[in-house]
């Protein structure tokens, strides 16, 4: 049988256990999978791009686990009534090709692409690092708070976005969080003004410029995290141009990331070498560091991995006949004799 997570399952183990924990815990698995970066079967995302945005199909494995996720990527959906990001991921047995886990990944996305931030930051921003900006205040920008307040003690917050609602949506979400103060900014020059880190999360697919030379101070990390395919970017390239910049997968970064701007011979940082001592993450003091994150799935199948686990221990989830699980030879016989209802099989789990 196949485990499947919905998004009411999932979001009710995230409110149980706590957000912040559970980035926390992924972050662990995160750099555990990043650390053995030569085991898996890597390639960039299969994309296919319209007018209104991007469906992807991102897949990884190593020699025992496979896993796929379907993502899109629609800035105008919420006029609409439907998510900016929505996904969902197998994680399947790489000796014999069953799924182990069908869940759903927007909500997942959304933890595992904040704790990857926070990972990266860990390596790349100033120790003592205490105050962030946050740009753009859309469905991502909670997850963020969150995971640089528990993973790098970020206590002061300074928010901006263009569309007001968004930005009282996020103060009212993060009013209860200890230790973590919230001000409101009436530009983006304003947010970022003093700031140790900025994290730029934006939604519009274009080549916009939230972050310009003039804005970046010494010694800043920059967590760009909004500009993820061809044509949609958020920092001017003259930002990328004066800073050290890392990138989960350097062929699928070129094409997507930040550094779409600059030529192909602009040196840059896949971060699995920095987890790993490999490579240097920030050298001294006033050195501004850029973590270009796109979304890898090697994220996804650490995330998927850490579902999988959470479901076996905790009984997450139901049981689904997703495959056939009877006489392997005899797949017609299944469409004899029964109906609908009595061959559906399906236990929810305690």
């Amino acid at each position: 049988m196949t485990r499947l997570i919905d998004l009411p399952t999932l979001a009710a183990f995230v409110h149980e256990r706590g957000a912040a924990r559970c980035m926390t815990e992924l972050a662990t698995e995160l750099r555990a999978d990043f650390l053995r970066w030569e085991s898996f079967d890597k390639s960039a995302r299969t994309a296919s791009h319209s007018p209104r945005g991007v469906i992807e199909l991102m897949p990884v494995a190593d020699d025992a686990l496979y896993s796929f996720k379907y993502v899109n990527g629609h800035p105008g959906n919420p006029a609409s009534g439907l998510p900016t990001v929505m996904a969902f991921g197998v994680l399947a047995e790489v000796r014999t090709g069953y799924p182990l886990l069908l869940s759903e990944l927007t909500l997942t996305t959304a933890l595992r692409t904040a704790a990857t931030s926070a990972l990266a930051a860990q390596a790349l921003a100033r120790p003592g690092s205490r105050r962030m900006a946050l740009v753009g205040n859309g469905a991502q920008a909670e997850f963020q708070a969150l995971a640089f307040h528990a993973l790098l003690g970020i206590r002061e917050l300074r928010v901006y976005d263009t569309d007001p609602a968004a930005t009282d949506k996020l103060v009212r979400n993060l009013a209860h969080v200890d230790g973590l103060t919230v001000e409101r900014a009436a530009s983006t020059a304003e947010a970022v003004r003093g700031a140790d880190i900025v994290t730029t999360v934006t939604a519009d697919k274009s080549r916009a410029t939230i972050l310009t030379p003039a804005m970046v101070e010494p010694g800043m990390h920059l967590n760009a995290v909004g500009g993820d395919c061809p044509g949609k970017t958020e920092l001017h390239p003259d930002v990328l141009r004066g800073a050290r910049v890392v990138v989960e997968y350097e062929p699928q970064s070129r094409v997507e990331g930040e550094i779409q701007q600059l030529p192909a011979d602009h040196p840059v940082t896949e971060l699995w070498r920095v987890l790993r001592g490999d490579a240097p993450g920030r050298t001294r003091a006033d050195e501004v560091t850029v973590f270009d994150s796109v979304g890898f799935a090697l994220e996804d199948y650490s995330a998927l991995r850490y579902l999988y686990q959470q479901a076996q221990a905790r009984g997450l989830g139901v049981d689904v006949e997703l495959v056939p699980t009877d006489d392997p030879k005899d797949l017609f016989g299944r469409t004899r004799g029964a109906s609908v209802q009595g061959r559906t099989r399906l236990r929810r789990v305690a």
